[in-house]
């Protein structure tokens, strides 16, 4: 049966001194790209140091499956600095070069993408330009149309499009890239109207929002991350860009984090209204419809302890415990039978809606605070013999209770109640360590609802995620 890093026997501690297992290079590794936005703080530690430190360690054992995680950051999980990351210390290693240019296309959905992989290899390792990276560049060069190239021109950033062109030296197949080229590297390319430039030349007006909703130029993610402003503004066709919001396809082609409908809720004053806000909710619930259902009885734990209140980023309110809180709903939603606990220095059972108010509950139910004691959900199991077919634990695993691993609790609960458990850890802060390990154990990192996609294939044998992403195809 397959899984996820079984063989990690190898005791330590976490960054509480707490006892908990080492993770293998390439588990670890996951955990810290897939729970990073790249150079943020975190509550124990920023996360780029010891994530570099591992990366550099796995690029010299086996460059495919870090090229493999970059482009499935980016591509499944929609974290592009990280992967921008990934990208270049692959290029500026023996090791990693023929893997560059195969990772730079597979990275780079937008043109910024290609930007920013330049800026970050000129800051940090300087030049010259590897060829492989190089290469990888003309090659999404090419692919960029006269929009995107005028888009992404860069105005104001360090490492602009027309430097790219500079630098890499592509070369124009016909005369009509020549004459586009040479307009990007002439900085005389004109600029397009986009929703950016449109409100730079006239403001956050109710006319500028009315003439947006209207062109259909406004995308998904903006409507989302400007909602404040347009319920501001309240322009007159504000209910067509609420039926955009809840819209079905919409939101499943919009790729959005849960996080992100949460963030965009929080954001919102009182006043903006019931339509407004049952049109977020509306969105989250159709963002997370497609997910398998989990049979059986389902135990969810969600760690809501003091560890847990860092904004997942430095430009985001919305925090670690509202994430992990999110998770569990969703995960609540998709179970046949579900027991749901939050645990800090305690044990809660709080209230969780039936089907409305997704949003609402995260809000009001996720309150970060005190020490991290994992083992009581274990213990309510194993005293109240509650007969569940899984746990799942959504945690930092930064545990300071206790002088027991956790995996201990997990052991003595299949041998009193039922041997057949399995224990999915969703770890939402990658610091390294993990607490659960061997037969029946998954360990799953990200704040995406994507991760849920790997409980029941590793339940039936079938795929984790470090498989997944070992044997993953672009």
């Amino acid at each position: 049966m397959a899984k996820f890093n079984a063989k990690s026997t190898i005791k330590t501690v976490n960054s509480e001194g707490h006892a908990a297992y080492a993770m293998q290079d390439k588990a670890r590794l996951i955990t810290q790209v897939l729970t990073s936005f790249f150079d943020e703080k975190k509550f124990y530690q920023s996360n780029d140091r010891p994530m570099l430190e591992t990366l550099r360690s796995v690029i010299r054992n086996d460059p495919q499956f870090v090229s493999n995680l970059a482009v499935f950051a980016r591509r499944e999980f929609g974290l592009r600095s990280v992967s921008h990351v990934l990208t270049c210390f692959l290029a500026a290693v023996p090791e990693g070069k023929p893997y560059a240019r195969r990772t730079v296309r597979g990275v780079t959905l937008r043109g910024d993408d290609a930007t920013e992989i330049l800026a970050f290899y000129l800051n940090t390792f300087g030049k010259p330009i590897p060829n492989s990276l190089r290469k990888g560049l003309r090659d999404v060069i090419a692919t960029f149309d006269a929009y995107t190239l005028a888009k992404y021109k860069g105005t104001g950033n360090d490492v602009k499009m027309r430097d790219l062109f500079r630098i890499c030296r592509p070369h124009p197949e016909t005369e009509e890239q020549s004459v586009l080229w040479k307009q990007v590297v002439d900085n005389t390319l004109p600029t397009p109207l986009t929703w950016e430039t449109e409100l730079s030349a006239n403001g956050n007006t109710k006319e500028s929002w009315e003439k947006l909703i209207t062109s259909g130029r406004l995308p998904y993610m903006a409507l989302l991350r400007n909602l404040r402003n347009i319920v501001s503004a309240n322009p007159s066709n504000f209910p067509d860009a609420l039926s955009r919001l809840s819209d079905p396809e919409a939101v499943r082609k919009s790729r959005q984090f849960p996080f992100r409908f949460l963030s965009a809720y929080r954001s919102l004053p009182a006043s903006a209204g019931k339509k407004v806000f049952d049109a977020l909710e509306a969105a989250a619930s159709a963002s997370v419809a497609n997910l398998p259902r989990l049979p059986g009885r389902t135990v969810i734990a969600v760690d809501v302890s003091g560890s847990m209140s860092m904004p997942v980023s430095k430009n985001s309110e919305v925090c670690c415990c509202e994430i992990g809180m999110m998770l569990g709903l969703i995960a609540n939603r998709i179970c046949d039978d579900a027991v749901f606990y939050t645990f800090n220095t305690n044990l809660s059972s709080p209230t969780v809606p039936s089907s409305a108010g997704l949003l609402y509950a995260c809000v009001h139910e996720a309150k970060a605070s005190f020490g991290t004691d994992m083992s009581l959900p274990f213990c309510e199991m194993i005293q109240k013999k509650i007969h569940a077919d899984r746990i799942i634990v959504i945690s930092d695993n930064e545990c300071n209770r206790g002088n027991r691993i956790i995996q201990s609790y997990a052991d003595e609960y299949r041998k009193t109640v039922n041997a057949g458990l399995w224990v999915h850890a969703i770890d939402l802060f990658g610091y390294g360590t993990q607490q659960f390990t061997g037969k029946n154990t998954n360990i799953v990192a990200g704040w995406s609802e994507k991760v849920f996609d790997f409980i029941l294939l590793a339940e039936q044998g079938e795929e984790t995620l470090q498989s997944r992403i070992a044997s993953y195809t672009f």
